[in-house]
């Protein structure tokens, strides 16, 4: 029984395999420049949702990894949003915390009126080619 309640090995081992901190980054400042919203409820305002690409979650022993972990996940898929959001916290017996984030990862109906209407991965493809042409005709 000793091996369910003691012992510090749990913080030491990981739960998941870790996400790049690049990838964590760039979500990070997407979800707080406002072009990737997190909702509780089950639609976004004054946007239709077309697609569902699944459920996304993250665990991590810190709340803003678990958070921007599910967040990264769903814009990998091509999200735009992630709707139905919800998070649970575990306390264990030897004083540390393990956060569980996870919502629906939504695309959106394409607007062309809209500078971010594609999904983010995309938008990062074309303008990773838009800078490989430029450099190859030497612009």
């Amino acid at each position: 029984m000793f091996f369910l309640l003691g012992g510090n090995e749990k913080k030491t081992r990981k739960a998941e395999k870790t996400l790049d901190s690049d990838t964590m980054a760039k979500a990070r400042e997407i979800f707080l420049t406002g072009r990737f919203p997190v909702v509780t409820t089950h639609r976004v305002k004054g946007r239709r949702i077309v697609k569902m690409l699944g459920l996304v979650c993250c665990r991590g022993f810190d709340s803003e990894e678990a958070f921007f972990g599910m967040a990264s996940r769903a814009m990998s898929k091509g999200a735009q949003a992630i709707i139905g959001y919800n998070e649970n916290v575990a306390f264990h017996p030897d004083g540390s915390k393990y956060f569980s984030c996870f919502g629906t990862a939504v695309m959106f109906e394409y607007n062309p009126d809209e500078t971010d209407a594609l999904p983010l991965m995309i938008q990062n493809k074309f303008r990773d080619r838009g800078s490989r042409f430029a450099e190859a005709v030497g612009h």
